[in-house]
């Protein structure tokens, strides 16, 4: 069944992100033209705008031009807070390393890239986020409901008129669907994957855990979560940084030559350790591209909903707070965590690992004639394996895999000095040693991914061996503050289709979703969130380019009347 679930995905997954532009044996798909096109586009209509302004942008989210009495739940502080920690996390920690896993080190350079341009394209959403948001009277018996709601849906609807609703609709649906995966599902999986790998935790029993905390938070609307995640963001990412700049510190004369590597691979890869291959170009490009998209947000009409509830008369007041999200989260914090894996060389090691026959780390590879891989094989009945090493593995045939990486020996024991010699079963979860004992757990040499990649990096390049708890706090606290802050997207998507009272029912269905991503396959929580990923971008991006005229006269006029000055006496 499971084997089927991943098929179809993967099946899916091509289709959102492998149609688009043949070139080569490759293809540029169209999501990624559009992304990419779409940030230049905004980037030269605002006259780059991401450059002349930042400083601005920095001075706004600071308070110092704050009103009180501007419409709005939240502070700018706040309201960048909580989109931060929706894409600050779990995507810097464990989608870094997912991109180099897949496209190699070179997968760094196209995140930057589409963070660039990822900034600009983040001004104009939240722009019309704000220009066209909806502002109510709240309800003080129903906090969960808010004041504020606005977002794609709103200016699709309000900004392009009425013949556009079915638009607005779709990406409404989409977008609570994603909230659901990639902003709930993918960190509740990643949580529980780190805490299995780490303390051998059931996921269930984390996955119930970390549901109620998301629960007993998001059920006090947009006030309780813009407090929480104005705490948690920044003191997690401070921690994060410093931890990082330490490694950085220690390992100064490697920089340079991992910044050299970035940039070669970025054009001309020479291996990634699952996906690229040699000579991958397009792979390289195509995983940092998505793991960029997932790490900033910008494009996908996200970001927007949060920063639409921001305290302000406005709109490019907030577009320019909304500036710094992908520069704080991709240039600087996703940069970081690269750099980390890069220099202590955990990203193509091969490391010692109990490999448990039940978990969802395992998979099924097929290497292909040119020395490259196909996922999501279906699992053979049994797998023949002698002295440790599996036999009568042709080109083409399934090979069991850890993080997709094929495992070439498995032993028996932890310190890997008796090989195993038997029969695998996987529809069993059971290993059968020719002299009957039954195994559910073996041992070998396999690559890590995600989250504990980052963690076996900085527990590498931290001085004692305690570094990897500062990823496993940091893992927790960021993968339990974005599910809170995706809560609050999902449920403005329900507010737009369903009105305010179908706001505590989607929030119960949140919690219940974020158990379920807890006890599912890594690598099946990551397609499905992906696969939605692109589905919202597509209409989004429509809409904001249509008005982009009315962003370029919303910043003219900011910039013309420098609101901010009356504020401090300027």
């Amino acid at each position: 069944m499971l084997d089927s679930i991943m098929q179809a995905a993967d099946a899916l997954e091509s289709f959102v992100w492998g149609w688009g532009i043949p070139v080569g044996d490759e293809t540029i798909p169209a999501v990624v033209i559009l992304l990419l096109g779409a940030g230049l586009y905004f980037t030269l209509r605002l006259g780059f705008i991401q450059f002349r302004r930042l400083g601005h942008g920095f001075a706004v989210v600071s308070g110092k031009y704050d009103d009180p009495d501007d419409p709005g739940d939240v502070t700018h502080f706040q309201a960048l807070s909580t989109a931060l920690s929706a894409t600050v996390g779990i995507g810097n920690i464990a989608g870094v390393a997912l991109a180099i896993h897949w496209g190699g080190p070179g997968a760094l350079f196209w995140m930057w890239v589409t963070a660039i341009l990822g900034m600009a394209t983040k001004f104009s959403e939240v722009t019309l986020s704000q220009k066209f948001r909806n502002v109510r009277e709240p309800d003080p018996t129903r906090p969960w409901e808010g004041m504020v709601a606005g977002g794609p849906m709103y200016y699709i609807e309000r900004g392009l008129g009425k013949a556009w609703k079915p638009m607005a609709v779709i990406f409404a649906v989409f977008l609570a669907a994603v909230a659901l995966f990639t902003g709930n599902g993918v960190q509740a999986n990643t949580v529980a994957d780190t805490m299995q790998a780490q303390f051998g935790l059931a996921p269930w029993i984390t996955g119930l855990i970390t549901a109620s905390v998301v629960g007993a938070v998001i059920i006090g609307g947009i006030s309780r979560i813009g407090k929480v995640t104005g705490i948690l963001a920044p003191a997690m990412a401070g921690l994060y940084v410093a931890a990082a700049l330490v490694i950085l510190a220690l390992n100064w004369n490697q920089i340079l030559p991992s910044f050299g590597l970035i940039f070669t691979e970025a054009f001309n890869p020479s291996a990634g350790v699952a996906g690229a291959g040699v000579g991958a170009f397009l792979v390289t490009m195509m995983w940092g591209v998505r793991r960029g998209l997932f790490s900033n947000e910008a494009g996908q009409g996200s970001s927007p909903i949060a920063h639409a509830a921001a305290k302000t008369e406005e709109p490019a007041e907030e577009g320019m707070v909304a500036l710094l999200g992908p520069f704080i989260d991709t240039i600087v914090i996703c940069t970081m965590t690269a750099l980390v894996i890069i220099i202590t060389g955990s990203w193509d090691d091969k490391i010692p690992q109990q490999v448990s026959l039940s978990s969802g780390n395992i998979s099924f590879v097929a290497e292909r004639d040119d020395g490259r891989f196909n996922f999501f094989q279906s699992a053979p009945a049994e797998v023949r394996v002698e002295a440790g090493v599996p036999t009568d593995q042709a080109i083409g045939d399934s090979r069991m895999a850890w993080h997709e990486v094929a495992i070439d020996e498995f032993f028996i024991d932890p310190d890997q000095t008796q090989p195993f010699t038997g029969v695998i079963f996987p529809g069993r979860n059971l290993a059968v040693a020719d002299d009957g004992t039954e195994y559910n757990v073996l041992f070998a040499n396999v690559v890590q991914n995600g989250a504990p990649l980052t963690m076996m990096s900085f527990q590498r390049g931290l001085p004692g061996d305690w570094g990897h708890l500062i990823v496993l706090l940091t893992v927790l606290l960021f993968g339990i503050s974005t599910a809170i802050a995706w809560s609050y997207y999902g449920d403005r998507c329900a507010f737009y289709l369903f009105g305010p009272k179908a706001v505590l029912p989607y929030k119960i269905f949140f919690v219940v979703m974020h158990f379920v991503g807890a006890v599912s396959p890594l690598i099946l929580a990551w397609t499905i969130g992906d696969i939605l990923l692109g589905l919202v971008i597509i209409p989004n991006l429509i809409a904001v380019i249509f008005l982009a005229g009315k962003v370029r006269a919303e910043a003219d006029s900011y910039f013309q009347r420098k609101p901010w000055l009356k504020r401090t006496g300027g």
